[in-house]
């Protein structure tokens, strides 16, 4: 009896090992290549201000920070902000269609912010050289407009520069109906000397809450060098202690978060040297360098690059992918890609079939349930023969309560007999794990059913249901143990389900067994009740299948 709870200890342990584990012990590996620095990206100043009478930094506010300079604005069906002429700084970024909660009058989403605020996070590009005779524009350089001065995805702005010393660096900036930036660099050189110059971006921010930034999303660096995927996350990116370098012709390299994420985009031929670095407590930058530009006397050259900032909207950065590589893969879809994906498409489609996200998952469980009946069925059928000859397996415990192995051969020649296989339950089980994986992670990373309702008290399918114990108690209720009414109807058709099964025939594990649907009531609590919901109906559809099956199998 002690060795069959140790083994079901050990299942245990290794199941949840399998549910929680894989993407924290598992963690995609990043390749670091060494990059060796000719002339050096500027790193920014953090630009924080410390009180001394406190010894904290102090922040400025960002409404109050965006007065005192020049700027253009910024204006799409999708986006408002504004590009600061000093530096011609991208720094002031709000997405419109999103509001930071669910409340009537909250605010847009504020992606970019400029420097000395609490969320400071911006970007610019600028150029390099090793002549360090030659005027270079840098953050302090005041740029000229020529033309329009609103940016929208009919009036592209052109910012102009002149060293003084006869040559011109002008950048023409488009942007598309969403998220997407286009900037083309010039540079005139009307001097009798050829220039040389080196291509520069910069993309620094300030994350004040490094240490709540986990859990199954990935949320940090993340990028495609060399046709390739590398994460870091913000904990991690926060232990540097010297700048991650790489080498990668064409791809991208962003600072992303759950919903939201801004990247440089390079083209496919273009060679770039790319950085991470950490230059503060809660201040990280990522930079890339491309190759050397040379401008004969009298002549101009361009180069092309592209500035995304923007929501992780699924289908846009699918048909973005069209000319970008991989930059779908901004949204960590997981282990599970083959499967989250699809499911990501089945639920849109669903919900733009019906108009509601909440209707749509349970319509999903539903189809989801049917394409697994057959499967299903078949295990179920051997549940309820197993449960039919639970009195015998009682009696054999009996004759050979001493005889362990004997026990054995006794219990699979009655399986024999009465042909059950006793491992075929285990299939849907196996099944659903990736299953499971999938649509969490789909509940978790799709910006389409972030603040989703359904009916009643629930608001936002992507958060977990709000109506819990806490709410119409006065009692203190620890957080883990505040409960919501979904994940409590789920715990209750988990009951139900188990009693379905046959008992296990240790009384140890049946004991455990027993605690399974508490456990697995407090663990869903703190899931997204789109989830729950998806599960307790699914648990429900299991239900009326196995009691079918059941009463056609005689089985009380």
């Amino acid at each position: 009896m002690k060795d069959d709870l140790k083994s079901f200890y050990v299942a245990v342990i290794l199941s949840a090992f399998v549910v929680f584990g894989v993407n924290y012990f598992f963690p995609k590996q990043v390749v670091q290549t060494p990059v060796e620095e000719e002339v050096s990206v500027p790193v920014e100043n953090t630009e924080q201000i410390v009180d001394n009478k406190e010894t904290l930094p102090s922040f400025e506010d960002a409404s109050e920070v965006k007065l005192k300079d020049e700027r253009i604005s910024i204006k799409n069906n999708v986006l408002t902000g504004s590009i600061r002429l000093k530096g011609a700084r991208f720094d002031d970024l709000l997405l419109s269609k999103y509001k930071n909660t669910i409340d009537a009058d909250s605010k847009p989403v504020e992606l970019l912010s400029p420097a000395k605020t609490a969320n400071s996070y911006y970007a610019e590009y600028g150029w390099l050289s090793s002549n360090k005779n030659l005027k270079l524009p840098n953050k302090e350089t005041i740029w000229t407009v020529l033309g329009d001065r609103e940016l929208t995805p009919t009036s592209p702005v052109t910012l102009l520069w002149d060293n003084g010393e006869g040559v011109k660096f002008i950048y023409n900036i488009s942007l598309d109906d969403n998220y997407l930036f286009e900037i083309k660099q010039t540079i005139e050189n009307n001097t009798n000397e050829t220039i040389t110059l080196i291509p520069y971006g910069i993309l620094s921010r300030r994350i004040s809450d490094i240490a709540k930034r986990g859990g199954i999303v990935h949320e940090g660096f993340t990028a495609i060098l060399d046709n390739d995927l590398k994460e870091i996350n913000y904990a991690d990116m926060k232990k540097l202690d010297e700048p991650k370098n790489f080498d990668t012709t064409g791809g991208w390299i962003s600072f992303s978060d759950k919903y939201w994420f801004s990247a440089f985009v390079f083209n496919d031929v273009y060679k770039s040297k790319v950085s991470l670095r950490k230059i503060g407590d809660d201040f990280f930058q990522t930079d890339f360098k491309g190759l050397s530009l040379q401008i004969q006397p009298g002549s101009a050259s361009s180069i092309d690059s592209k500035f995304f900032a923007g929501a992780k909207e699924i289908k846009l950065l699918d048909k973005y992918s069209e000319n970008i590589k991989k930059f779908d893969l901004a949204v960590d879809f997981g282990w599970y890609y083959f499967l989250t994906k699809p499911f990501f498409y089945i639920l849109d489609f669903l919900y733009n079939f019906i108009g509601n996200m909440g209707w749509a998952i349970l319509l999903f469980a539903a189809l989801l349930r049917i394409f697994l009946f057959p499967i299903a069925n078949k295990s179920y059928e051997n549940m309820s023969k197993m449960k039919k000859i639970q009195p015998k397996l009682v009696i054999l415990q009996e004759l050979y309560k001493e005889d362990k192995m004997g026990l054995q051969r006794a219990t699979m020649d009655l399986y024999k007999k009465e042909k059950i296989n006793p491992a075929s339950g285990c299939l849907p089980m196996f099944i659903q794990i990736p299953i499971f994986f999938s649509l969490y992670k789909v509940l978790n990373i799709a910006i389409e059913i972030r603040h989703a309702p359904f009916i009643g008290w629930i608001k936002d399918l992507s958060a977990p249901d709000p109506l819990t114990i806490s709410v119409w108690s006065n009692v203190y209720i620890p957080s883990m143990l505040d409960i919501g009414i979904w994940p409590i109807i789920y715990g209750l058709t988990m009951y139900i389900q188990q009693k379905l099964n046959p008992a296990p025939a240790n009384r140890d594990q049946a004991r455990m067994f027993a605690l399974m649907p508490i456990v697995f009531t407090i663990m869903f609590a703190h899931f997204a009740v789109g989830l729950v919901i998806y599960w307790t109906l699914s648990n429900v559809l299991s239900i009326i299948q196995q009691k079918l099956i059941m009463h056609r199998n005689g089985v009380k």
